[in-house]
């Protein structure tokens, strides 16, 4: 009597490590899915640029890349946890269960499947949205189809779960299992390939400093020209303790690595300035936003804002990068004219 008594108790108890489980389950499969979703959405807007959303522009920005960084993050470290999540809350379903359990597990595969269609819903409509916009191209054709694989693997692998029976769920699971791990490791090797190894990342962040570093020391010398009708004799005399202006330090400073500058022709106001680049500067069409606040024409270009105060030309740093700073590897000279029209001495 008291033995039955136990196993209607049992039958009727709630299993704390099943519900963390289910809980666990829930968590990791739906930031897998929208980090999966993300990480090839962004990929393919990197690969397949819109000219209409585009510019075409020269050099390295880790903004355009920010996107692909944290879903690979996000995917690399919840991926895993969530088949080995999946794997024990599979393996307690397939044993004895309580009623209570009976339920949670009913439940979680409902809330995943009501999710994922819900997730997936969003972002169809975000791709009906872009398609009734004109964008009929390769990309939106391949957001598409990698929306509804996602649709395909969770909804039709959790439906299963509800429809077969104990002995072909291992079978099952280990099909999706294993088109789940095979699709994910595709994707991440193919963002890896369009963002490039964390090596390569980091070379061209060098050679964006270096790049930033000498439109920096560009503008210096303009603002050095305009303010003593003379061009520097060499860098260090741009050091200035009251504006705090210190030069700028080489990345590879400590293996001898140093900016270059030389005057070509005082007379003409012609300067060079020189770096070594590790990698070709980066072009191309490149779509995302603007991360320069500043608006008006950059001095990059060669261009300047009016202090009408002053009536002058100023010289101002507001970023861009254009093909007057185009690089190849190896050591690069960038020869500047400075104009007296565009910048004329500052009037005491």
């Amino acid at each position: 009597m008291e033995t039955i008594q136990n196993l209607e108790v049992n039958k009727s108890k709630l299993n704390v490590g099943f519900f963390f489980l289910s809980l666990g389950v829930l968590i990791t499969l739906i930031t897998t899915v929208v980090s999966f979703l993300n990480l090839v959405f962004s990929t393919l807007d990197k690969q397949f640029p819109d000219v209409l959303n585009s510019s075409y522009q020269y050099g390295y920005s880790t903004y355009d890349f920010e996107s692909i960084r944290t879903s690979l993050a996000t995917l690399i470290i919840f991926f895993p946890i969530f088949i080995l999540v999946s794997f024990f809350w599979k393996k307690f379903i397939d044993g004895e269960m309580s009623h209570i359990d009976e339920i949670i597990k009913k439940w979680v595969i409902s809330i995943v499947l009501f999710l994922s269609a819900l997730v997936v819903a969003i972002d169809l409509v975000t791709l009906v949205r872009y398609f009734v916009s004109g964008e009929i191209t390769n990309r939106f054709v391949y957001k598409v189809l990698s929306t509804l694989i996602v649709l395909v693997l969770v909804g039709f692998y959790y439906i299963l779960l509800l429809k077969i029976k104990k002995e072909s769920k291992l079978r099952i699971g280990l099909i999706f299992g294993s088109i789940g791990i095979i699709v994910m490791v595709i994707s991440i090797f193919y963002s890896f390939s369009i963002m490039g190894s964390p090596a390569k990342q980091r070379l061209l962040r060098l050679d964006d400093k270096r790049l930033t570093d000498l439109q920096g020391l560009q503008y210096q010398i303009i603002n050095y020209w305009q303010q003593k009708e003379k061009l520097p004799t060499e860098l260090s005399v741009l050091s200035n303790s009251m504006t705090g202006f210190s030069l700028p330090v080489p990345p590879e400073f400590a293996k001898g690595e140093k900016y270059e500058y030389r005057i070509v022709d005082s007379s003409k106001l012609s300067f060079e300035l020189c770096a070594d680049f590790a990698l070709p500067i980066p072009k191309g069409w490149r779509e995302g936003q603007n991360y320069n606040n500043i608006t008006g024409p950059s001095t990059y270009n060669g261009a300047s804002i009016v202090d009408k105060g002053m009536n002058t030309s100023i010289a101002v740093p507001t970023g861009g990068i254009n093909e007057i700073w185009d690089h190849q590897s190896g050591r690069t000279c960038f020869v500047r004219v400075i104009d007296k029209d565009i910048y004329p001495p500052i009037k005491k």
